[in-house]
């Protein structure tokens, strides 16, 4: 905002029609009166304001010029960007402003006849928006282009040339800055979540082969190795590796991952090499997915803008009226000052700023919002409504008890069932593998597995026949479950708790109990949502011991225990009804019908499934303490935009009370406009620079 202080306070002492203000400033800063001399000065001048412009749009958008170069090698962009043909216009536009400003000068100075041809040469700059100020006009709407275009006129008809011309220019920069904001937000978090690479490594009868990106199909071998990104969805079939997932899930801690394991394209591969069949490419990834996704929540900033600009249009007709009553009492003056007042005017501008900012901030800290206007709707929100299982628990139980019925003692037995497990990837087999690993038991090689969906697991191990499984499993396999064991059923399914049976050489030998295992943050973030005055519920299919003791643990009051999802959706529906203002927080798989009867929806789903999720907002890493960055994000972009309104109605009141009470005029309303228009600019940009910033201190090293 640099440069419109400058062109303003120029144009408070040029622009005027004082020739002892004009003369005594023209003698102060031109005491060689040679035309030529002073001809020669004016390309290094004009030099310089270019210079400070670009620094002006850069620092703006990219926070600085180091920031700038980092962010274009970060996303990939090796080539200069690529403009579009408004893009083009619009400097063109920008450019002509500045040369007309000039003639304007050397007009006012040394040859007037100059004044006239800068005159329509602004008009033929501001045409565009007078062609959409006359469209409205034969629809019946009085729009903010009425008050441009009446400024400029007005102005221009006054002999106010170089302000008219600068009202032009600067407004052409603000359009340029919000141009450059959505185009940098877009691409940053596009980026973010898209290919960057054009070719990549296949197997082809043993060799590896550069290839296109686009040729690769379905069930091809990618190739992959330390330090390159992912380029496709797929599963690893050979070598292991670790993965950095941050640009796609926002969890910081690499995670290790082997054969059968699923990638995503866009994660990046911190060692090892692995191959990859593949199973999505191009835009059917997860990562394109969300892209999609990311443009259709920017798609928001145009709904604000509307709404700004329906706030500014509802003062048009009054602010004219109110113009035309002043003309004949107070002058022209005062008049175009009332003009000037602009209440509302600028929400047009800053409100699209501060989404794309925020948007860009919480798609950074891995919290992805698929639709913006839950921004506004969280601070609403009054009562939070948790699913049980896959929210507030682990999908992965933990290993509570072992029963034993024969002469095998308990390692001995979990052995058993770890080894017989040891490839399988389903919740309970991990579980029972980690409660192996905790003891540290050394597993034996299985001689032969045969596995059947939905029961159990039959293995061969030392020669011992091993069966681990359900008890339909038992029951299928002719196996007797003791009184003692049915009792234990009962009692661990009132409790949510659930049993494992381990038979060998045809005989039960024990069982294993598994329990819900409670998310470790889960109190941490209910504590913290309570603190706030929201209502805390849980909603859950089990019985009613297991939801009540998992309440009672979480310190929940309310909660709803043995609901089917279609009741979990009728039971937010009757809170909606009761006056409450609901967010529904699920795994975001089973809950799609609750999730979409929620004022605002947020899931834990993970990467696999977060692109068709039905949530509105996704936590992307699974981790509920992102809940509490999610609630204090939004109270800021809250506070960013109430101060956002206050920047663009306040110095309406600023400029009627300086008309009436104090003889303010034109230029003078003038500049409580610019001044407002940069603190609202700024403010606007704040959030983002600030972010900037605290992540580059944390990258800073000690």
């Amino acid at each position: 905002m640099l440069i419109q202080v400058i062109i303003f306070s120029s144009g408070l002492i040029l622009g005027t029609k004082n020739k002892k203000i004009r003369r005594k400033f023209l003698s102060l800063t031109h005491k060689n009166k040679n035309l030529e001399s002073k001809l020669s000065a004016k390309p290094r001048n004009e030099k310089k304001l270019m210079q400070v412009l670009r620094k002006v749009i850069k620092i703006s958008v990219g926070g600085s010029q180091v920031r700038y170069q980092q962010q274009r090698k970060i996303s990939g962009i090796g080539g200069p960007h690529q403009l579009s043909t408004a893009e083009i216009k619009l400097n063109r536009n920008i450019k002509g402003s500045i040369g007309l400003m000039g003639l304007s000068l050397i007009g006012a100075w040394f040859y007037t006849p100059l004044l006239p041809i800068a005159g329509f040469a602004t008009l033929i700059i501001f045409a565009p928006i007078a062609k959409k100020l006359i469209q409205n006009l034969k629809k019946g709407r009085v729009t903010t282009e009425l008050i441009e275009t009446v400024s400029v006129l007005g102005l221009l008809a006054s002999g106010y040339f170089f302000l008219a011309i600068a009202i032009t220019f600067t407004s052409l920069l603000c359009q340029k800055l919000l141009m450059r904001t959505e185009q940098y937000s877009q691409r940053q978090l596009i980026n973010s979540y898209s290919q960057k690479q054009k070719t990549i490594w296949v197997l082809e009868k043993g060799s590896e082969v550069e290839v296109n990106l686009d040729t690769v199909k379905l069930q091809d071998i990618v190739v992959v190795n330390a330090g390159e990104i992912i380029p496709v969805d797929g599963i690893i079939i050979e070598g292991e590796a670790s993965i950095d997932q941050h640009s796609l899930t926002g969890e910081s801690k690499p995670i290790e991952i082997e054969v059968g394991g699923k990638v995503f394209a866009s994660t990046l591969l911190l060692s090892g090499r692995i191959l990859i069949e593949v199973e999505k490419t191009g835009i059917d990834t997860n990562a394109a997915k969300i892209g999609l996704i990311l443009e259709q929540t920017l798609e928001y900033k145009e709904s604000l803008r509307l709404r700004g600009k329906e706030i500014a249009d509802g003062f048009i007709a009054p602010t004219i009226a109110v113009s035309g009553l002043t003309l004949p009492l107070l002058g022209s003056s005062a008049a175009m000052a009332i003009i000037w007042s602009a209440f509302g005017y600028n929400m047009t501008l800053y409100g699209p700023i501060s989404v794309l900012n925020f948007l860009h901030i919480m798609a950074k800290g891995g919290i992805l919002i698929k639709d913006g206007r839950s921004l506004e709707m969280l601070q609403q929100i009054d009562t939070l409504v948790f699913d049980k299982t896959g929210t507030l628990t682990m999908e992965q139980p933990k290993l509570s008890q072992i029963f034993l019925l024969g002469s095998f003692d308990e390692d001995t037995l979990l052995s058993y069932a770890a080894t017989a497990e040891y490839r399988q990837t389903h919740p309970i087999a991990k579980a029972i593998l980690s409660a192996a690993k905790q003891r540290k038991l050394n597993l034996s090689v299985v001689e032969k597995a045969v596995y059947k969906v939905g029961y159990g697991i039959e293995v061969i191990i030392d020669k011992r026949a091993i069966l681990v499984g359900s008890a339909r499993f038992m029951e299928k396999q002719e196996i007797e479950l003791p009184k003692d064991i049915q009792l234990l059923v009962k009692q661990s399914e009132a409790y949510g708790y659930s049993l494992i049976y381990i038979a060998v050489d045809g005989k039960l030998a024990g069982a294993l109990e598994l329990q819900p295992c409670i998310r470790s943050e889960a109190r941490e973030i209910i504590d913290y949502v309570k603190s706030k005055g929201i209502a805390v519920y849980i909603m859950s299919g089990d019985h009613k011991k297991a939801t009540q003791q998992l309440a009672d643990d979480l310190n929940v009051e309310n909660y709803y225990y043995e609901t089917l999802p279609d009741k979990k959706a009728e039971l937010i529906k009757e809170l909606r009804a009761s006056g409450k203002f609901v967010a529904y927080v699920g795994d975001g798989i089973n809950d799609s019908i609750a999730l979409k009867q929620a004022n605002v929806s947020i899931s834990l789903c993970g990467a696999s499934t977060m692109a068709t999720d039905t949530a509105q907002i996704i936590l992307m890493d699974g981790n509920l303490k992102k809940l509490k960055a999610l609630f204090e994000i939004s109270k800021s972009f809250e506070k960013n935009m109430n101060t956002n309104y206050l920047a663009s109605m306040v110095p309406g009141f600023i400029t009627l009370t300086g008309v009436f009470f104090f003889n303010m005029g034109l230029i003078g309303a003038m500049g409580v406009y610019f001044t407002s228009k940069a603190f609202g600019l700024a403010n606007a940009m704040h959030p983002l620079l600030k972010h900037e910033k605290s992540e580059i201190n944390i990258r800073k090293p000690d």
